[in-house]
């Protein structure tokens, strides 16, 4: 069975990280292993934008971490950017092996609302898919409610589901 390595790259609760292991092995048939990542985040700190830059952190997780045959998915917790963009969720190489995700803009204490963990658990859950969904060369969809719409903001997320439409199964 083909292997996603899920890499935590922070201080994440055990549940939690099992919980998106579980759900990504289902959606997408394949076996998740969970490794624990370390890194110097200073060196992709831009210090005026206090943000890290996911372009270079991409390159450097699928440097260190990446394997041929198996897809790595790093889980942070910090504020990523790319360059165009003020700030974004997460980001991979389109029909490659490996993407990233952050959970930092994904909680609702970040909004001034009341934080639920199962709030930020299904959001987190739903951005590795999508992140996943473009390593194995899926393209964003305009299918309501599919795991590969867009997302620009926390509340697009929510609108989708955890899975991908029928459109992008077959294509998988």
């Amino acid at each position: 069975m083909p292997q996603i390595n899920l890499i935590s790259f922070g201080q994440f609760e055990v549940d939690f990280v099992h919980k998106i292991a579980e759900s990504v092995s289902h959606d997408y048939n394949y076996k998740v292993a969970i490794r624990e990542g370390h890194l110097d985040l200073a060196d992709f700190f831009d210090p005026t934008r206090r943000q890290y830059n996911a372009n270079e952190l991409l390159k450097m997780v699928d440097t260190l971490f990446g394997d041929s045959g198996v897809k790595s998915f790093g889980l942070f917790n910090v504020d990523l950017f790319i360059p165009i963009l003020t700030y974004i969720f997460g980001q991979a190489f389109l029909g490659g092996r490996t993407g990233i995700a952050s959970t930092f803009r994904l909680s609702n204490d970040r909004y001034g609302l009341a934080n639920k963990k199962e709030t930020l658990l299904e959001r987190t859950i739903k951005e590795v898919n999508h992140e996943l969904g473009h390593t194995f060369g899926l393209v964003h969809c305009h299918v309501p409610g599919c795991v590969m719409t867009s997302s620009t903001y926390v509340e697009d997320i929510d609108q989708k589901k955890s899975t991908l439409c029928s459109n992008c199964r077959a294509q998988f």
